[in-house]
């Protein structure tokens, strides 16, 4: 089974002054590149979070955001009433406007607020915690049914490569044929006369170098072990990616020795087909 990078979870928790909501967003990469947005006072405990997320994920571009919002009576900020009697003052000698409209100004100020750094609390923590298994739960989900849709696309494209590679055994023995009339009416049209034994044992050398069993074999074992890493109970990306080159390496040198026409438009349509798996596999965790 194999799973995706792209994914996306999310997880809201009420505590009785905070609504904690954990968000987290993953695309393809080739190791884990974990991107951190956390308010200011939960810094302390973001080295945690970010090594379960790492664990949980293992590879792929990360975003994970934290967002904290104030329900109950009690806030962290506070109005700094010295600061702003100073903007109203100041305001009020270059402008003068009513005491409303001076405060809306003076509040927009910098540091008309102040926030009081507020310590961590065990509990709540452990909830946050909760939240974030819950979205890294969600996103594993997601990451598994795009996993899904992958290994379906890539089944088809792997049987289509093994049907052409049928169709490739089927002519290999016309083609053969093929390029040994191909040669002999070479050296007839030469008009010399020529050793028909010699002539044998250099066809034969000649013909050496356009046998694909080898490939034939090797790329049908190539396929089987695609197959396998598919039904594997882990997902790994990066020995699909392997496979593939190994699946290209043997098509390519069919296509370099088939010296026949019909053959090299059979693996023109696998290598088609390759490109599309290799285009996919980019994604697979």
């Amino acid at each position: 089974m194999i799973k995706s990078m792209t994914g996306y979870g999310k997880s809201v928790i009420q505590l009785p002054t905070k609504k904690i909501t954990v968000e987290i967003k993953s695309l393809n990469s080739k190791n884990i590149d974990l991107n951190t947005r956390v308010p200011s006072s939960y810094r302390g405990k973001e080295l945690e979070i970010r090594k379960r997320i790492s664990k949980s994920l293992v590879r792929g571009k990360v975003d994970f955001n934290l967002y904290v919002e104030i329900t109950g009576e009690k806030t962290s900020s506070k109005v700094n009433e010295v600061v702003v009697k100073q903007y109203m003052k100041q305001l009020k000698s270059i402008i003068p406007i009513g005491d409303v409209e001076l405060i809306k100004m003076a509040i927009k100020m910098p540091d008309s607020m102040k926030t009081e750094r507020e310590e961590i609390d065990a509990n709540e923590f452990e909830n946050i915690l909760d939240a974030v298994n819950k979205a890294l739960i969600a996103i594993n989900k997601y990451r598994s049914d795009e996993g899904k849709v992958l290994e379906k696309d890539f089944n088809i494209r792997i049987k289509n490569i093994s049907e052409l590679l049928t169709k490739v055994i089927a002519i290999d023995t016309d083609r053969i044929a093929i390029v040994k009339d191909r040669l002999r009416k070479a050296v007839e049209d030469l008009k010399e006369a020529v050793d028909e034994n010699r002539f044998e044992q250099e066809l034969i050398y000649y013909l050496e170098k356009y046998d694909i069993t080898e490939e034939k074999v090797r790329l049908k074992n190539h396929l089987n072990y695609f197959n396998e890493t598919l039904d594997s109970s882990d997902s790994n990306g990066k020995k699909i990616g392997f496979i593939c080159q190994e699946i290209g390496r043997e098509i390519n040198t069919i296509g370099s020795k088939s010296n026949h026409a019909p053959m090299q438009q059979l693996v023109v349509q696998m290598k088609d087909e390759l490109e599309k798996i290799k285009e996919q596999s980019l994604n697979v965790l």
